[in-house]
């Protein structure tokens, strides 16, 4: 049985003339013409039909579409529905951190002394101290190492210790599933932590397996080195011709990494990605192994937690690149980690209090004095990892309106993946998607698909030149996942009325299966995240 055409918000037709004669027909600088009333007709008949699509059968789809210039709502279907949005979330919390913090927000690093220096002897600690960069690599450390050699330390009768206090000490985020904590699109969040790449995916290790010959271990290493934590189990060297069935894992509240199954022989290396218990002690024991290679002897053994005295000097510094920059990881991977960063560092900035619930109050605010809540909605996590999150497609709409207003609209909007562009930082989670249509290079737009979930909010530039903000947000679907509705909706958007049969086939051959990262899938095969 086919389903029946999902139904539409209806607008009162008095309301719908009013608006195509007040906006349908006034070209604007960059349109050279506007949309005839019979051109919104089908377009409003072409987006209920691509609805109809049997995998949306039982599932909610909230749909909106306007123009951000003129404000004339296109096309609204359940628009005040409240949905989850998975990474969508991120272009709240992107705007409301460009707002508050602006573009060249920087996040530091220090090493502080904790007693007097003599002689090359530091009678005290080395203290590193977190300030919530969710870029910092093994090198900084090791430049940060460099630093305090070059300052002449050459012995400290202490140890090393680490400052994580300026966020709070909850690690996880509220609504975050428990089973998701392995994964790297889970970490845990600390003032002090440690990326294994330039992916910036912090509170994380990279497992790297080697096959070797059939019936041996594959070799190990672990990425940064020097971590303090433990590895159990092994993963086998299978036949070539083996399946691939490699686990890589932790221990539910260690710091053990477990390992099991078979990779098969003449494979190639392996990558896989693992969070870390307790970033900042992990992150220490990189600093102290890297001070070791510098020729900074450290009398104390293992690194403590403390909260550095108010006397403390400075005698080396990190800056992370600006916010701006950190943007493009941010949005173009659909980084968990960096969102749940912003949030700390704008409670922390604001109210002097690096937590979720003061981060997310000036989010809150944010989008009040604004005028941006135009609907309800619950965000209770920067990421959209978390399910207790709620938003309306008139929301999205709304706050893509609002940000083309920006002055810092122009550095968001390129951070955005882009349709069709196979270079995975400027198509990032859109890189496989779209590929040969109207939307290539075209579709400005976050992703986001967790399980039920899939979603895509953000912008596309019509065939008349119209400047188009776009909200399709789809749930509670058991089946096949819908995202090439999503994707097709967008298509239509950018390239324009066309018959039904074509409609349905405006997504390259080919894409239509593809999970939304372009890029290994980081020890999460079988999952759908974004």
């Amino acid at each position: 049985m086919r389903p029946l055409p999902r139904r539409r918000a209806a607008l009162p037709v008095a309301v719908a003339l009013t608006a195509a004669l007040l906006a349908g027909f006034a070209p604007g600088a960059d349109a050279p013409a506007r949309a005839s009333t019979a051109s919104a007709s089908t377009l409003t008949d072409d987006l209920d039909l691509l609805l109809a699509d049997p995998r949306l059968a039982g599932a909610t789809a909230a749909v909106k579409v306007v123009d951000t210039e003129t404000g004339e709502v296109l096309y609204a279907h359940d628009a005040q529905r409240l949905v989850l949005p998975a990474s969508t979330m991120k272009l709240v919390t992107s705007a409301a951190a460009l707002d508050a913090l602006g573009t060249g927000h920087r996040f530091a690093t220090d090493v502080l002394a904790t007693g007097r220096s003599d002689a090359g002897v530091l009678r005290g600690d080395l203290v590193l101290r977190g300030g919530g960069d969710p870029s910092l690599l093994a090198a900084d450390l090791d430049a940060l190492a460099q630093q305090v050699a070059d300052s002449g330390v050459r012995l400290v009768t202490g140890a090393v210790a680490y400052d994580a206090s300026r966020y709070d000490d909850v690690p996880l985020g509220s609504g975050w599933a428990w089973d998701d904590e392995p994964y790297y699109y889970s970490p845990q969040i600390s003032a002090l932590t440690l990326a294994s790449d330039t992916d910036y995916d912090m509170g994380t290790l990279q497992v790297t397996l080697t096959p070797g010959e059939p019936g041996t271990p594959a070799a190990v290493r672990i990425t940064p080195a020097d971590t303090g934590v433990t590895v159990s189990g092994s993963v086998t060297t299978g036949q070539s011709d083996s399946p691939f069935t490699v686990d890589v894992t932790r221990r539910h509240g260690t710091g053990e990494i477990v390992l099991s199954g078979s990779l098969p022989a003449g494979s190639g290396p392996d990558d896989e990605w693992v969070t870390v218990e307790d970033p900042a002690e992990v992150t220490a024991h990189v600093f102290a192994a890297a001070l070791a290679r510098h020729g900074v002897r450290v009398l104390g053994r293992d690194p403590r937690a403390v909260t550095a005295p108010a006397g403390a000097r400075q005698v080396a510094h990190h800056e992370s690149a600006p916010l701006g920059d950190l943007l493009v990881p941010f949005l173009k991977l659909s980084n968990n980690g960096i969102a749940e960063h912003l949030v700390k560092e704008m409670g922390r900035t604001g109210a002097g209090d690096g937590s979720w619930r003061a981060g997310l109050a000036r989010i809150s605010d944010f989008l009040h004095r604004n005028g941006l809540d135009v609907t309800p909605a619950r965000q209770a996590d920067g990421s959209g990892l978390s399910r207790y999150d709620l938003v309306t497609a008139d929301r999205y709409t709304a706050l893509l309106s609002y940000a083309r207003k920006q002055p810092w609209f122009a550095t968001w909007y390129e951070a955005l993946p882009i349709a069709g562009n196979p270079d995975r930082m400027v198509g990032g989670t859109l890189a496989n998607r779209m590929q040969g249509t109207a939307a290539a290079g075209n579709v400005h737009a976050k992703t986001g698909s967790m399980s039920g979930v899939t979603t895509l909010a953000g912008y596309v530039t019509s065939p008349e030149g119209r400047k188009l903000a776009f909200a399709v947000l789809l749930n509670d679907f058991a089946g096949s996942s819908p995202r090439p509705v999503a994707d097709r909706i967008a298509v239509r958007l950018a390239s324009g009325p066309a018959p039904a049969a074509q409609l349905r086939s405006r997504v390259a051959p080919g894409t239509e299966g593809q999970v939304d990262e372009p890029v290994p899938s980081k020890g999460v095969r079988g999952r759908t995240w974004d």
